[in-house]
């Protein structure tokens, strides 16, 4: 009876972790699985799967990508991930005595909590299954020639994670097999003195592929809540879930730049900036779109803005910048497609086709690849695309360089190229309010009424030209807060 009950209760641990990391992905956390897919482009090609096995720890980076693929469907990509959960408390379970089988919860727990950092990878998890998995084959009853062998090949499938299966070994067949690390040392400093030398020995020891960012020390803090908002709001942006946006940021807010640009473009989208943008937090000058950072994340609702505004060489620009400063190298599925589409937009095919050759090569993003082609040969249908076309009639004409310093001439520009943009009339006379110019927005309040298609003033301009009149003291108005607030941080610095 007691086995019955540690065998059957070991299977009803696998349950309860497949359910509960199946729900937590799926119905909390999409957004993380969102995070880590736009970061990677599969490819389903030999010279990939080579390029990828050619370090310590490729296998298990390539293993993990395959499986991050298939975030794009969020139900199939947090199954597949609770499987990986399984697996790991499967394996630690088979090695554990049966009594013991509540302590299989406890490496689920810590990798859990170690994912909470954004930018671990897939592929720790899976080199961790892996060498738990050959833990449980126990090739030979005590150390030999096999372990000798298999220890390198390991090593370089997973990486350092095989230290967790010299653990084991050694307390399977006994400590006086404890030399198997030093051989393992040796093994790893050979592979680094003859192919790693241009690595880091820092690096090289710890993993290549487990963590996006080099050289750097993981940053384990859990699930920090503002973190993963920034996240989320990017991933509604995204996918173009305006409403949901909107009704999170009168629940929470963060307070940066990123939270800005989410929330402000999707009031454009609902055609409510002009009315309620100052009801919410604004970060400053930078609250509609942010100047070029060269970091993973930054530009990404403003590369968004600027494409929906139709300044397609910027959205270009700050897409190709982001892609770059991915740290590991990778490539982006989202990036990707986005400066594909861009070059599209501008008439520059042979270069588009570039980019939508990679694209071809991996799951979800093939079927629009081959619909660009089709396009890109009828230039009929191109010009006739809802979004594409669209874009055409809204971009600048001509090419030219400009700073950011000066996005509210761009964006007024972009107005009088096509008086039809009402997102860059609402973010023209948005920006100048944020810059403090009220002497422009007074002179351009004409073209609101003119090309706005708005029934009467709104609401947001309203508050903003009593609080001009007033000279700011107008109680309850929420840009003559935004005025005072920015005012006092200026006399800080």
């Amino acid at each position: 009876m007691t086995k019955a009950i540690a065998k059957y209760g070991s299977w009803g641990l696998s349950v309860l972790v497949c359910i509960g990391m199946f729900l937590f992905w799926y119905v909390l956390y999409p957004h993380a699985m969102s995070y880590q897919e736009q970061y990677q482009l599969f490819l389903w090609t030999g010279d990939y799967f080579i390029e990828k096995i050619s370090l310590p720890g490729g296998f298990a980076d390539w293993a993990g990508e395959f499986i991050v693929q298939f975030y794009y469907v969020e139900w199939l990509g947090a199954m597949l991930l609770a499987m990986v959960f399984v697996a790991l408390q499967r394996l630690t379970a088979i090695l554990l005595p049966k009594a013991w089988c509540l302590l299989s919860l406890l490496p689920v727990a810590v990798m859990w909590w170690l994912m909470g950092d954004i930018n671990v990878l897939l592929s720790l998890p899976v080199a961790v299954v892996l060498a738990l998995a050959l833990a449980c084959i126990r090739l030979a009853k005590s150390l030999s020639w096999i372990d000798i062998l298999i220890l390198p090949i390991v090593y370089w499938m997973i990486g350092p994670v095989v230290w967790l299966y010299i653990i084991i070994r050694v307390t399977q067949i006994g400590w006086k097999h404890l030399w198997s690390a030093g051989w393992l040392v040796a093994v790893q400093l050979m592979v680094y003195a003859w192919l790693l030398p241009q690595w880091p020995l820092q690096q090289a020891m710890t993993g290549l592929t487990y963590y996006r960012i080099p050289l750097q020390h993981p940053q384990w803090s859990g699930y920090d809540k503002d973190m993963y908002e920034l996240i989320r709001m990017d991933y509604l942006v995204r996918n173009e879930r305006w409403d949901e946006i909107v009704k999170r940021a009168q629940e929470y807010q963060v307070r940066t730049p990123f939270w800005c640009n989410c929330v402000n473009l999707a009031l454009s989208q609902k055609r409510l900036l002009a009315d309620r943008m100052f009801d919410f937090y604004q970060s400053g000058e930078d609250a509609l779109i942010m100047p070029r950072t060269r970091d993973l994340t930054s530009m990404l609702p403003s590369a968004e803005a600027f494409w929906r505004l139709g300044m397609v060489n910027s959205a270009q620009r700050y897409m190709f910048d982001t892609q770059e400063s991915i740290l590991n190298a990778k490539k982006s599925g989202r990036c990707t497609k986005r400066i594909a589409e861009c070059m599209m937009v501008n008439k520059h095919y042979q270069i588009a086709r570039k980019q939508i050759v990679l694209l071809k090569k991996s799951l979800f993003y093939s079927s629009w690849s081959e619909e660009a082609e089709a396009l890109m040969a009828d230039e009929a249908k191109m010009n006739g695309h809802p979004i594409y076309g669209r874009l055409r009639q809204l971009r600048y004409k001509e090419d030219f360089l400009y700073s950011y310093e000066e996005i509210d001439k761009m964006l007024g520009l972009l107005l009088m190229n096509n008086t039809d943009n009402k997102m860059a009339l609402d973010y023209f006379l948005a920006q100048m309010l944020l810059n403090g110019n009220v002497q422009g927005f007074q002179q351009y309040l004409g073209l609101a009424q003119q090309y706005g298609g708005y029934r009467q003033m709104p609401l947001g301009y309203q508050d903003a030209m009593r609080c001009i009149q007033m000279q700011g003291n107008v109680k309850g108005s929420p840009y003559a807060s935004y005025v005072k607030r920015m005012m006092a941080e200026r006399r800080g610095k």
